[in-house]
């Protein structure tokens, strides 16, 4: 004779799990969450630069980095490069790959293989819910001789098997008037 549970213990057994599950998904993403996110892109942009300077593979670093942090193959990613001004949107992993690490004959130099030494973030906002966030502000890249480059900044993230991805990425550099 198979064990079986009672009909009621099984109902109320079955919305415990119901509510539980609805009380996950509708916790909302943390600030913090996305300031870590920030983090770790920052980290993995100096990671694929040291990797470059030392002569390492700094092309599979830079493949785990978007592997990790964009939603590529998981939803439409919307990515403007700062310096990319003839292929303007990165759609693909490919064109997000070059821009990162470079490609003869296109105007891909390799943004993450020159020689940043830290990244600095300074929100102006974060907005988050229980599937999405945004992000906007200024970052500041540090480079081989100390000095920072100011880059304004709008990143859009979705939550995607538990972690968070970049779904939009735009940076341009400040205004500057002539």
């Amino acid at each position: 004779m198979k064990n079986q549970l009672h009909p009621v213990l099984t109902a109320a057994f079955g919305l415990a799990l119901a509510a539980s599950a609805k009380s996950a998904a509708a916790q909302q993403i943390s600030e913090q969450a996305v300031i870590d996110a920030q983090e770790a892109w920052g980290e993995g942009i100096v990671a694929i630069a040291k990797i470059h300077a030392d002569g390492g593979d700094y092309t599979a670093r830079a493949t785990e980095h978007i592997d990790d942090l964009y939603a590529y193959g998981e939803t439409e990613v919307m990515f403007k490069p700062t310096m990319a001004a003839e292929d303007q949107f990165r759609e693909t992993f490919d064109e997000a790959l070059s821009y990162f690490v470079g490609q003869d004959g296109t105007e891909d130099k390799g943004f993450a293989i020159s020689g940043w030494t830290n990244v600095r973030w300074e929100n102006n906002g974060i907005y988050a819910n229980d599937t999405s966030a945004m992000a906007m502000g200024n970052y500041y890249f540090t480079g081989p001789d100390g000095t920072e480059t100011k880059v304004e900044y709008t990143f859009g993230y979705v939550l995607v098997d538990g972690d968070l991805k970049i779904n939009l990425h735009h940076s341009s550099l400040p205004y500057s008037p002539e």
